[in-house]
């Protein structure tokens, strides 16, 4: 049996590398987005996102717009490859509780 990714099977986590994962590759997504699709606050949301990025899950970068900063995220090969691994985790629960 495969084990979970601790990291990412927290749910707000799970609904951003969901998030990231159903984008082509090097398609990055707002702050906004993530925030809007995870239902967190701007602070809970940092905290999730500094976590996946030390994990090497995820890439952030930070683009000066006019006096505010855009924040944009990526799914990194390294997060696509945890992400992957997590889904046969959740995939064979489902299978063995016969669904």
């Amino acid at each position: 049996m495969t084990l979970p990714n601790e990291i990412i099977h927290q749910t707000t986590r799970l609904r951003i590398l969901a998030a990231l994962d159903a984008e082509p590759k090097g398609t990055q997504l707002e702050f906004a987005r993530l925030k809007a699709i995870s239902q967190a606050t701007d602070g809970n949301l940092g905290a999730h996102l500094a976590t996946l990025e030390k994990a090497g899950y995820i890439a952030i970068e930070k683009q000066p717009v006019g006096k505010r900063t855009r924040t944009l995220v990526s799914i990194t090969a390294e997060g696509r490859r945890a992400f992957a691994e997590h889904l046969i985790f959740l995939r064979d629960i489902v299978d063995r509780a016969g669904g």
